[in-house]
């Protein structure tokens, strides 16, 4: 018999690893038994809903908080996500909808809160996001809502107004951009293919590092990924994500001029979430032509001791310079303080919409951080 090369007690190691990846799977049969156990149970209790999030979230918390010896406390939560989804797989799928192309932030964004035994179904539009819930294809959607350095998704308030879904999640999301090509150079790169608000986020990087370089607008940076598969001298601006999905190699990271860069995502059901503790309500109104009007409604939230962390208006799209408020504040639609408040804004306003009561992300520690899929050339 071959004697190993390696030495005995790396072999012994190794050995001990496998025994606990062994352990490891069964505990995970283990768990898949329960889930199986709890799906019946639901199902005879008539339960409609077999995603709970703020279970998830709870449960999350708590395994992150209590750590597990040298593991990194920071991998937790994202192998218990993995193990949640592929759990839930099996009392039923968990359909989302998300604005594609497959590659956007939206669908890491998606992976990020739902894992990757759910089923994902891509659309065109942000409208289509929601007809899809809307229609009951899916059970949830996710669509972006804010970028850090580019301001508000004016598509997705104006349809949250219209539409009668709420917001159930919010999630934030560093946002990475990454220069993807089949060349093998910068210089090599004669064409920059990507979305405008990813071009607008890497202008100072672009005009520094590729000067000379064409910059053509697509409609996604999915679309430009595919530009630059096609393209022996293109380039695409997008997310690593997009890297794996098209085989091509990330010849620069974060490449964003603003290191901060950030997007705020929002989960939409036919349903908001309950009471946590650490809340934020989204609520849509318009005032009634007259002095002060505005003032008088946020001296509404003020005297109700509720702090106002967001607030912009948007043409109501109904008639010429008429116009509808939209505000983030601290608390859940059900706490009797925000209650008293919306209803005194009701009597004072024209319109007025709770679109949604939800646990605040940044309070919850819901932040995130794309995964990196591939390692950047030097």
């Amino acid at each position: 018999m071959k004697k190993s090369p390696l030495p005995p007690d790396l072999l012994a190691a190794r050995a001990q690893i496998d025994k606990v990846d062994d352990e490891i799977l069964r505990l995970l049969g283990a768990r898949a038994k329960l889930a199986i156990s709890v799906a019946n149970v639901k199902r005879a209790a008539r339960i409609a809903s077999f995603h709970d999030p703020e279970r998830e979230r709870r449960v999350l918390s708590r395994l992150s908080s209590k750590g597990a010896g040298a593991f990194p406390k920071s991998a937790i939560a994202t192998v218990f996500r993995e193990v949640m989804s592929g759990c839930l797989s099996l009392e039923k799928p968990l359909r989302i909808a998300f604005l594609g192309p497959e590659g956007t932030f939206s669908q890491m964004a998606a992976r990020h809160l739902f894992g990757l035994a759910a089923e994902y179904v891509e659309s065109t539009t942000i409208e289509g996001v929601f007809d899809a819930v809307e229609s009951g294809e899916t059970s949830l959607g996710i669509v972006p809502i804010e970028n850090s350095t580019e301001g508000s998704v004016t598509v997705t308030l104006d349809t949250l107004v219209e539409s009668s879904l709420l917001i159930r999640q919010e999630l934030e999301l560093d946002v990475s951009h990454a220069l993807l090509s089949k060349a093998t150079s910068l210089s090599r790169i004669q064409r920059v293919y990507s979305h405008a608000q990813a071009l607008s986020q890497c202008r100072k990087w672009l005009s520094k590092s590729m000067p000379s370089a064409q910059l053509v607008q697509t409609t996604s940076t999915g679309a430009a990924a595919l530009e630059a598969t096609r393209d022996a001298a293109g380039a695409a601006i997008g997310s690593r994500l997009l890297a794996e999905l098209h085989n091509l190699d990330v010849v620069r990271d974060k490449i964003q001029d603003r290191v901060e860069n950030a997007t705020r995502f929002v989960v939409v059901s036919k349903t908001d979430a309950p009471p946590t503790g650490f809340d934020k309500t989204t609520v849509a109104f318009s005032v009634r032509d007259g002095k002060g009007a505005l003032r008088k409604i946020l001296s509404v939230f003020e005297q109700a001791d509720i702090n106002l962390t967001r607030i912009e208006s948007r043409p109501t799209k109904r008639a010429r310079w008429e116009y509808v408020f939209l505000v983030d504040l601290e608390g859940h639609a059900s706490e009797a303080h925000v209650k008293r408040a919306l209803a005194a804004v009701h009597r004072m306003s024209a319109f007025t919409k709770v679109l949604g009561s939800y646990p605040n992300a940044a309070k919850a520690g819901k932040s995130a951080k794309p995964i990196a899929e591939k390692r950047p050339r030097k």
